[in-house]
């Protein structure tokens, strides 16, 4: 389907009016510093952000002790009169690490776990972005699917677990399918909406000067859509992430939510606890990865 300017006009309703900065008497913009001012503000702008790391440091760390501090407070009140909270004492946390790192067995549920993500989100990238830059192209489309889109994403992902399980079996490949299931919807909302918003006008110069489809595509639509698709996959990585874990609980016997179902049975409420913390620190360290990746650049 090609761009063509009737696909994206002004007369949409689910599309915001284009503003016109001149008619609004609007200082022109520099695409470098945000405004016409924007290379003298910058500098300032910079300093004032290195200054307040090292408050926002120090404040980070606080507060991790704070937690710290009332964890174990917890643990060693409330584990006189129950074993299995005295077994979660931040205390034993290094042995219980230890013990884990030595057999083995958390690097390679690590692994395992990493890899159905990246699997899963790369079936939801596939099939999200073209789908979403259909339906934000094509009107007739967007009116068709704007109800069963709604109705399909409000459907837990993890209630498809039965289904995933007696269609593919057991093993990864329902994981993947749970993963991919709840990671499509940010990514194909994101895209539809951002290519609904393109500015008409963009096309029709582009039109103008003779671009065909692929000119089109190139210099209009992918810098347009971009921004938005890249924080749509970032937030689909952090939900998907989410969902992993559970779906690990379903009859597998690999991975991070495999282990804690694992050391539950074993009642190593210590590993189980390891295991839990290897998943939030994890998971912040793909957020923060997917921050750095996936925020796009100026200049």
């Amino acid at each position: 389907m090609s761009l063509v300017p009737a696909d994206l006009d002004s007369e949409d309703p689910d599309r915001p009016e284009p503003r016109d900065d001149a008619a609004l008497g609007a200082r022109p913009r520099d695409p470098a510093g945000g405004g016409a001012d924007g290379a003298s503000r910058r500098p300032g702008r910079r300093r004032g952000v290195r200054a307040e790391r090292g408050p926002a440091l120090a404040w980070g760390v606080l507060g991790v002790l704070a937690v710290g501090l009332a964890w174990w407070a917890l643990t060693a009140v409330g584990g006189a009169g129950s074993p299995m909270l005295a077994a979660l004492n931040p205390l034993g946390v290094p042995s219980a690490l230890a013990s884990l790192l030595s057999t083995g067995v958390l690097v390679q549920d690590l692994v395992t776990s990493t890899l159905r993500l990246l699997l899963g989100m790369g079936i939801a990238a596939a099939v999200g972005i073209p789908a979403g830059v259909l339906i934000g192209l094509h009107r007739p489309t967007r009116w068709a699917s704007a109800l069963p889109v709604q109705f399909v994403r409000m459907i837990s992902p993890l209630s498809w677990a039965p289904v995933a399980v007696a269609l593919l079996g057991v093993g990864s490949a329902p994981v993947v399918f749970l993963v991919a299931a709840a990671a499509i919807w940010p990514i194909l909302l994101g895209t539809a909406a951002a290519v609904a918003a393109i500015d008409p006008r963009y096309v029709a110069v582009a039109h103008t000067l003779g671009a065909n489809r692929r000119e089109m595509l190139r210099t209009v639509l992918v810098p347009s859509v971009r921004p938005a698709v890249l924080q749509s996959i970032r937030l689909a990585l952090g939900i998907a992430w989410v969902v992993l874990v559970p779906a690990e609980m379903l009859g597998v016997t690999s991975g991070l939510g495999y282990e804690i179902l694992n050391a539950r049975d074993r009642l190593a409420y210590d590993e189980m606890l390891v295991v839990i913390l290897v998943i939030g620190v994890l998971g912040a360290a793909i957020d923060l990865l997917a921050r750095l990746l996936l925020t796009p650049r100026r200049g």
